[in-house]
């Protein structure tokens, strides 16, 4: 089966689907990078709310959420499960995510040691570095 990317609004994602995207963050940002935090947020679910996720032969080998906000949109939970990363699923997700913002201000808050992977798709630093559960992040901003 092929490698598929995939999009839904929130109103339109199925049980299952949400589920094993909130899994994969889960096994990601909770249990390998070994940060205990609130996961589930609230905004999953709010109408302006998109979700992207690759689909490799049935399985989610990687999603973002894009979510609306007053003054643009912010891309995050930006997560690839550990057999599938080095795929360039990031890179699709990020083009796709970025094809639906146009010109709009897009803000992402990003692991200080990805700013570079984020700068090739035109973000730049927006802020100080803080630390977030032990891993230390940056601001970024898009247009």
């Amino acid at each position: 089966m092929p490698v598929v990317l995939k999009r839904s609004w929130a109103a339109d994602l199925d049980s299952a689907t949400l589920y094993r995207l909130l899994r994969l963050r889960v096994d990601v940002f909770v249990v390998e990078q070994e940060c205990a935090y609130p996961e589930l947020d609230g905004r999953d679910l709010l109408p302006g709310t998109r979700h992207l996720w690759i689909d490799d032969d049935g399985e989610i080998a990687a999603t973002l959420r894009l979510l609306e906000e007053r003054d643009g949109f912010r891309i995050g939970r930006v997560c690839v499960a550990a057999y599938a990363r080095k795929r360039g699923y990031t890179t699709r997700l990020m083009q796709a995510a970025l094809a639906e913002t146009g010109s709009a201000t897009v803000r992402l808050d990003a692991q200080s040691h990805l700013t570079g992977m984020y700068a090739k798709f035109g973000f730049t630093v927006d802020g100080p570095e803080y630390d977030d559960d032990g891993i230390m992040h940056v601001p970024m901003r898009r247009g």
